[in-house]
């Protein structure tokens, strides 16, 4: 008795599985000494005179702002490759973006305000910054929605690689829009080359090296948890097939 192919997942994602599995368990080892040197360099980074120990912030909350921006830049492209090639696993690695980037856009949400406390002496403001900040977090917690309680198949695929590919657009604006709204913008300027103080460049890189790397490790750890998904979705579908011959 012939069944109806599964609306999603009919491609196997071994390979996925495969380089992933290969990639991990090195990352990660290298990910816990990166944490100890970025730990280190942290704690014995300057204290800025102004805004006293509050300021060390600096070395979590605009590395976590670069993993957001890079995870939903991930999205987008990986939908665009879905769109382009069809392929099941382009698709998946969007999924695997767009989570990881709403878990850094989140944290830097939540370091944000504490940093603010410290130095504007309040947690929140309708800075603009903050605001398109907040703007690009509901979009891809929206597309988590998405994609969490949608069937599924090759329509709601295509749906989420165009939102996803939309949603890029605010990543430039959220960055620049502190040069936009100058003098209207409670946020500081945009890092540039020799804007650090002295001995805050080491820690300063330190956290955007072990930051990027963690963005790496977690985001190839979810796209193989979707890969795995995809295998057993397959399994599933032939048991039953077995079944109804």
């Amino acid at each position: 008795m012939p069944t109806s192919k599964p609306d999603r997942y009919t491609v196997p994602s071994n390979a996925t599985e495969r380089i992933t599995s290969r990639i991990i368990r090195p990352l990660g080892v290298i990910l816990v000494l990166l944490l100890v040197v970025y730990g280190w360099a942290v704690y014995n980074a300057p204290i800025d005179r102004v805004q006293g120990v509050i300021q060390k912030i600096l070395y979590v909350h605009p590395p976590l702002a670069y993993g957001a921006y890079l995870g939903f830049a991930v999205t987008g492209i990986a939908g665009g490759l879905y769109l382009w090639r069809r392929e099941e696993a382009w698709d998946r690695l969007a999924i695997a973006g767009a989570e990881v980037g709403v878990l850094f856009c989140t944290l830097m949400i939540v370091t944000g305000p504490i940093w603010a406390k410290g130095t504007w002496g309040r947690y929140w403001s309708w800075d603009p910054r903050l605001t398109v900040t907040l703007l690009l977090w509901f979009v891809y917690l929206a597309y988590m929605l998405l994609r969490s309680f949608s069937a599924g198949g090759e329509r709601t695929a295509r749906f989420a690689a165009v939102y996803g590919i939309l949603g890029i657009v605010l990543i430039p604006l959220n960055y620049y829009i502190i040069e936009i709204f100058s003098g209207r913008s409670m946020h500081p300027e945009n890092l540039e080359r020799g804007s650090l103080g002295a001995g805050m460049g080491f820690p300063f890189l330190m956290g955007n090296l072990t930051l990027f790397i963690a963005f790496v490790y977690l985001l190839l750890l979810r796209w193989q948890v979707e890969a795995l998904r995809a295998d057993e979705a397959q399994r599933i579908h032939q048991r039953v097939g077995a079944e109804g011959d």
